[in-house]
């Protein structure tokens, strides 16, 4: 068992944030997605495929991707990915992988579920998605750090 510290970065669940709170939180995350999102593009600019910005602030390798026809929510796909750091370092050895997965009915990355949306059946893109539409502010508590943004190869199967 290790020792931890009993200094709180957050309330606990139910716990209530002061209004200075609240405005200090948002402005580290507004700050934090400025920066992410500029090293993004520094990034994308030493690559040789093309990514397009899309409405809900992450990039894509399918140019008008997020202006398709969306999937309806209770419609069914069956998906997987691979998470990989800027580094090009793959994460987990394993895809992330659903089958039969209903929109409206599943808890998936908001950039992932975003992205279920628009992609074609046998598709395949790659995502640059900032950390708050990752894995935000605590990680995924196993490999992924806090405020770690990510590259994500997402397939339609």
């Amino acid at each position: 068992m290790s020792c931890h510290s009993n200094t709180q970065s957050h309330p606990p669940v139910g716990g209530v944030l002061s209004k200075k709170d609240l405005d200090v939180s948002k402005d580290r995350m507004k700050n934090l997605n400025s920066i992410e999102r500029n090293q993004i593009q520094q990034w994308i600019g030493m690559q040789s495929v093309k990514f397009y910005p899309t409405q809900l602030n992450y990039w894509v390798t399918a140019e008008g991707f997020d202006k398709r026809e969306a999937r309806q929510d209770n419609s069914l796909i069956s998906y997987s990915y691979d998470l990989y750091d800027f580094d090009d370092t793959k994460i987990y050895e394993e895809p992330v992988a659903r089958r039969d997965a209903k929109f409206g009915h599943f808890d998936e990355l908001k950039a992932v579920e975003n992205a279920l949306r628009f992609i074609h059946d046998g598709e395949e893109v790659t995502l640059l998605v900032p950390s708050a539409l990752a894995y935000g502010t605590f990680g995924d508590e196993k490999k992924i750090d806090n405020d770690i943004p990510l590259i994500i190869k997402l397939k339609a199967l």
